[in-house]
């Protein structure tokens, strides 16, 4: 299965012997595999986000990083955002027709194609992104309480 030797398949694996499953129902295992894992901790943490921003701010989670990646690139359109932050553009489009009619975000005047016009945050939304951001850094130090500035430096390289 696995063109590394270094990572046998196996260490990620559930046997049928494990957990009284048929012969052939081998499959990965919630505690060892690294992606499994990654995806429920990112799942669990989103979840968790969404429903912080939206019951304190009256925000989604996608709009949150639609007003970051607006604030890192003023202009960016659906395209650069979507492949920014690895999400589709259909959701992308979803999020800033959001953020526009809350008058967070504005479409720059100049193409009538729907695909290559560029986004601003508007004056209410920087102020919006200035107070979820210190939410969002409490946040991350509250997730990372224990950790030391080195170790997160680390734990980010990977």
């Amino acid at each position: 299965m696995s063109d590394n030797p270094e990572l046998p398949d196996e260490m990620f694996l559930v046997s049928p012997e494990d957990a009284g499953m048929p012969a052939d129902a081998t499959t990965l295992s919630f505690s060892r595999s690294t992606t499994v894992l990654l995806t429920f901790a990112a799942n669990r943490f989103t979840r968790k986000a969404a429903h912080h921003y939206r019951t304190e701010f009256g925000l989604g989670v996608m709009d949150w990083r639609m007003l970051v990646m607006l604030t890192r690139a003023p202009g960016s359109n659906v395209a650069h955002a979507s492949k920014t932050m690895g999400i589709d553009k259909a959701a992308v489009s979803r999020s800033l027709a959001r953020l526009e009619k809350s008058g967070l975000a504005a479409s720059v005047a100049g193409t009538p194609d729907e695909r290559r016009r560029e986004w601003r945050l508007t004056k209410k939304g920087r102020d919006l992104h200035a107070r979820i951001l210190d939410a969002s850094l409490n946040r991350q130090k509250e997730l990372l309480d224990g950790f030391t500035p080195e170790e997160v430096e680390q734990f980010n390289g990977y």
